[in-house]
């Protein structure tokens, strides 16, 4: 698969910065016309990766969170989306629904509502270095 085009960018774990994120991915992936319900499904894995990072990488304490997103041509997007944080010790639970570190006003739905929307999510974390959550949705072409 050969990358047509790449978008880097990282702002501060904040949770104002939660609706940017979304729409700079969103408005990136527009040169690939995606449907309402593709880029709804987009906008809102990357809100969650982006939400995970602030709440349980990094706890509210602040740190950076990088997002890079590349499109195939074969209408595949990958979103990266990274923190340094306190990492996850045990990936296979913290991707369990309803299981959460947040406590009782977190839902842990996070990776549930991820796997749902998107075509494939893969989670890498070491403890103390942080965690790396890629999406990857293939944006089906619709001839007119």
């Amino acid at each position: 698969m050969k990358c047509i085009n790449e978008t880097k960018f990282n702002f501060p774990a904040k949770s104002t910065n939660e609706a940017f994120a979304r729409s700079a991915v969103a408005a990136f992936i527009m040169q690939l016309d995606p449907t309402i319900s593709e880029l709804a499904d987009i906008k809102t894995s990357v809100s969650e990766a982006v939400t995970n990072s602030i709440v349980h990488g990094y706890k509210g304490q602040g740190g950076t969170i990088y997002i890079t997103v590349q499109i195939f041509e074969n209408g595949v997007v990958s979103i990266k989306i990274r923190d340094k944080g306190c990492g996850i010790e045990d990936i296979e639970k913290a991707m369990e629904p309803l299981f959460t570190t947040g406590g009782d006003e977190r839902a842990g739905l996070g990776f549930a509502v991820m796997q749902s929307f998107m075509d494939s999510i893969r989670v890498s974390s070491k403890p103390l270095k942080g965690t790396t959550v890629t999406l990857k949705k293939k944006i089906i072409k619709n001839d007119p």
